[in-house]
């Protein structure tokens, strides 16, 4: 039982000596690493988006007209050929 005794004290002092080792060199890493990246940009000085243009009327044609063909070819009445060609079509307008 001693030699029992003995080997789990050893590997208990060798786990926690690694453990210490280990975080030291987290903590170390961390440090350095934190000293060489760039701070994180302001989100204050960042200047504001430009307003999104509203959508034309040709736009929403364009998207009603889509719209009206995917439900042809969830229908089944177009193929996938088709859809893909019409589409093409509308979107180089």
């Amino acid at each position: 039982m001693p030699g029992l005794l003995r080997g789990v004290a050893r590997t208990a002092v060798v786990a926690g000596t690694a453990t210490a080792v280990s975080n030291r060199v987290s903590r170390r890493q961390q440090g350095r690493w934190a000293q060489q990246a760039p701070p994180p940009p302001s989100l204050v000085d960042t200047p504001p988006l430009p307003p999104s243009a509203p959508l034309t009327d040709d736009m929403n044609d364009k998207i009603d007209q889509l719209k009206r063909l995917g439900e042809l070819k969830a229908q089944g009445v177009l193929t996938e050929d088709e859809f893909a060609d019409q589409k093409r079509r509308i979107l180089s307008d």
